[in-house]
């Protein structure tokens, strides 16, 4: 293991997950150096190995919980962060209606205990991993930042939303944090090596990930919950963000925060393509790129189900000089070749 011993340490918590793996390769790549923490409930170990085959050398990582409040008071002594990027959150929706204090519980005390950590320490710098989906069904597209967030539509959501207002409130209470809030929308596919990508755990909850197991003939076939809403096609719509883009958009605000001058501040950014895509294009793109035959039905609408959501990505492009720039075929190539590797 040899990381470079002067670049900036940043905590990446659920690093070793879908969107934090590829931001931990991303922050290498700019000159970061970072420290992941993940207790590898909701992601594998192997994501390491591929990680190492990436950037040709190990990256420190403690297996922790991020509720464990000795663990990380341990960690924080150990290391010298610069800034946390904060993934470490539970995420299935459904599961979240069955189980709302596991949710609560995780995904709140967690970043509560980060935002004690980080005056203690003299870290500053907090890019946090928010959603999309505290914008409900918005009654205006495309999404501004300014758009109101609406209810809930399940506990995982309204812990979003809620983590957004413990920062905020924080931020507000004199604290010395500059905190980032990134909205994402859909992210999908995977680093073009194909050695790290989305490991669902059982069946996927999301659209890609269940057609690229579908093509490989791990699903017999796919469902399209709807095709009677008042879209193009009649199939819901979506803003598909290639996770590397995504993970671009995190290195970008790091490097706006720690630009900053300010001794606290607080600010939500949407970070998508500001295109919408329904779902019958992303299933035939995705043959279309493959040459693989999907089978799919249409069934039946989801209960909460948006009918179609996407971003307004000007404040991305204008504050942190950041746009997605990889397409929506690149995406789904690169998700497919990452299925074929792990089948």
């Amino acid at each position: 293991m040899n990381p470079t011993g002067n670049s900036p340490k940043i905590l990446v918590t659920g690093g070793a997950g879908f969107i934090g793996s590829h931001t931990v390769v991303s922050l290498v790549e700019a000159g970061f150096e970072p420290v992941i923490v993940d207790d590898f409930s909701n992601s594998e170990r192997s994501v390491l190995d591929g990680l190492r085959k990436i950037l040709g050398r190990d990256v420190t990582y403690y297996p922790a919980n991020c509720n464990d409040a000795s663990a990380m008071e341990a960690i924080f002594q150990n290391e010298s962060f610069t800034g946390i990027i904060h993934f470490a959150a539970y995420k299935a929706v459904g599961e979240s209606v069955q189980q709302p204090l596991k949710y609560y519980r995780n995904n709140l005390d967690s970043l509560m205990l980060l935002l004690e950590l980080m005056p203690k320490y003299g870290v500053q710098n907090l890019v946090f991993s928010s959603s999309c989906t505290v914008y409900g069904q918005p009654e205006h597209l495309p999404v501004t930042e300014s758009t109101p967030r609406l209810p809930a539509q399940s506990p995982y959501g309204n812990t979003k939303a809620i983590s957004e207002d413990i920062i905020r409130d924080t931020v507000t209470a004199n604290q010395p944090i500059k905190a980032l809030a990134l909205r994402y929308f859909n992210p999908v596919g995977a680093h073009p090596s194909a050695e790290i990508g989305e490991l669902p755990l059982g069946v996927p909850a999301n659209l890609v990930p269940f057609i690229t197991q579908t093509a490989a003939g791990i699903r017999p076939s796919l469902t399209v919950y709807g095709n009677d809403y008042n879209t193009p096609d009649g199939t819901c719509i979506r803003d598909y963000i290639h996770v590397v883009d995504l993970a671009e958009a995190h290195v970008q605000a790091l490097r706006k925060l720690s630009e900053s001058s300010a001794n606290a501040s607080y600010d939500v950014i949407n970070i998508g393509t500001g295109r919408g895509e329904t779902v019958l294009n992303i299933i035939k793109t995705f043959e279309q790129e493959t040459g693989v035959t999907l089978n799919y039905t249409i069934g039946p609408r989801r209960p909460g189900d948006v009918e179609q959501v996407y971003a307004d990505v000007s404040k991305a492009n204008q504050m942190l000089d950041w746009t997605a720039s990889r397409s929506l075929a690149e995406s789904l190539r690169d998700a497919w070749r990452w299925q074929q590797k792990i089948s």
